[in-house]
């Protein structure tokens, strides 16, 4: 964990996504890796979660500030 200029805890990390949808009549496997951000207490919590847990999280996608790529903000989550 980091922290901004104005001292508010920072968390980067990489979420992956990992089911099975219907698409066209076929059960089709989706996986997905994306960069996310958490800022405050959300990042707080999250740094003390053990890694490969199941989680459902809320938040926003925005473009990176140096780049062309998403960025996932988790602005809320909770145990799957």
């Amino acid at each position: 964990m980091r922290f901004t200029p104005a001292g508010i805890p920072s968390l980067s990390l990489i979420l992956v996504h990992e089911s099975e949808v219907q698409e066209a009549g076929q059960a089709r496997q989706v996986r997905a890796e994306f960069k996310a951000v958490a800022f405050g207490a959300v990042a707080e919590q999250l740094v003390v979660q053990t890694l490969g847990s199941n989680w459902n999280f809320v938040g926003f996608l925005a473009q990176a500030r140096l780049g062309k790529q998403l960025v996932f903000h988790i602005q809320q989550f909770s145990s799957d």
